[in-house]
């Protein structure tokens, strides 16, 4: 080493400076550095999948929160269509019951009206039993038998005569009820002449109702079925009409 103009003693002290610097980086500055990088490292990819898995947690809870508001968004929809159906029935209902209420109160009203009708007809007989004896006095000049005078009277307006219903002597007609109209209210006795006869034609288990109609004048009209009995005075007068022509 000396021919190469190198000192041996020097040489290896420099040597083992060089190693002992070597050994002292290496063993506080190279370690200490690549280990804080490694552990510099691993901070970071365990922060990389930190960040991954709360992403993917995120996108879980993203999804589930869809979820849950798209479940309660359909049963906000059916509670509505629930409720929107339960006021339109119960707006239906009330309609129904109103108009019910309107029917019964117009049924109960014209009821009303017809039985006024009736018993003011009640009242007009006698009232027109009298003048029709007054007229009849007044053109023979004399007095009538006025017993006579109210039997002509109540036969003209019942239909009824010798305690029988003569327009039903002859007639053929069959059903199992009947509808029998006189100018005036019959009184109980009458009506219970005409529904003896009547039902003699119906036979049992038939019904008999009676109506008011001035218009008729006089005498009875009998409908059973769509079959008609025309004992009316108004239907005698249309008969003479027509026959005059």
């Amino acid at each position: 080493m000396e021919a190469l103009g190198i000192n041996g003693g020097y040489f290896l002290v420099q040597l083992v400076n060089f190693l002992i610097i070597v050994v002292v980086i290496n063993t506080w500055v190279v370690k200490p550095v690549v280990g804080l990088l490694e552990r510099r490292r691993e901070a970071i990819a365990q922060g990389l999948e930190d960040a991954r898995v709360a992403a993917e947690a995120r996108a879980n809870a993203e999804k589930e929160a869809e979820k849950v508001l798209a479940d309660a968004q359909l049963k906000a929809n059916e509670v509505v269509r629930e409720a929107t159906s339960r006021a339109e029935s119960a707006a239906k209902d009330l309609a129904a019951a109103a108009d019910a209420d309107a029917d019964r109160i117009r049924a109960t009203a014209r009821a009303e009206a017809d039985q006024e009708k009736v018993r003011v007809l009640g009242d007009l007989r006698g009232q027109v039993a009298a003048l029709a004896m007054a007229a009849a006095q007044k053109l023979v000049g004399d007095a009538l038998d006025e017993n006579r005078q109210r039997t002509l009277i109540a036969e003209f307006f019942s239909g009824v005569q010798a305690g029988r219903v003569t327009l039903l002597e002859d007639a053929t007609v069959s059903g199992s009820s009947a509808v029998v109209t006189s100018a005036l209210p019959l009184t109980e006795s009458e009506q219970g002449v005409v529904r003896r006869d009547v039902l003699a034609h119906l036979g049992e288990g038939g019904a008999v109702d009676f109506k008011v109609d001035p218009s008729i004048l006089g005498g009875l009209v009998v409908r059973v079925g769509d079959k008609v009995l025309d004992g009316s005075v108004s239907g005698k007068l249309s008969a003479m009409a027509e026959q005059l022509r």
